[in-house]
């Protein structure tokens, strides 16, 4: 059975946020990075976390790289996928993201909604990725029950 292009979105980016937890846990073996990170990914790939910097596939795949094992209690939850675009080419896709005991972001339990931007082929690939903060109020309730 053929799985329709919202329910392909959705299962993609659970998948590399899955990855993101083990990764970051050290419960993955390290070639799981050639193997489950890097064919996800457009050599074009453009990414801008909430504070606005800009990474290319280099500087994105040298960050999560040198993350591994870094981080045995982050958590992440993803909620609110939605399809807001379809061409025979890409797909725009918004969601939130919350993350629980993210040692690299301020605060460390947060929420953020991602637009990101597939390519169409074989799998989807990630082409462009933008974060934003939830609003204030929104984030500090929560939820953080995962």
């Amino acid at each position: 059975m053929e799985m329709n292009i919202s329910n392909q979105a959705r299962a993609e980016i659970e998948s590399l946020h899955e990855f993101f937890v083990d990764w970051f846990a050290g419960a993955l073996p390290a070639e799981a990075f050639e193997e489950n990170f890097l064919p996800r990914f457009s050599a074009d790939v453009v990414f801008i976390p909430p504070a606005g910097f800009h990474f290319g596939f280099g500087e994105l795949t040298a960050v999560i790289r040198e993350r591994y094992a870094s981080n045995p209690d982050f958590r992440i939850a993803i909620r609110n996928v939605h399809v807001h675009r379809e061409t025979p080419e890409l797909l725009i896709v918004t969601y939130e993201e919350w993350q629980r005991n993210a040692l690299a972001s301020s605060p460390p339990d947060n929420g953020r909604v991602a637009t990101v931007v597939f390519e169409k082929g074989d799998r989807l690939k990630w082409l462009h990725i933008h974060e934003t903060w939830v609003p204030p109020e929104q984030m500090a309730a929560g939820p953080y029950d995962f």
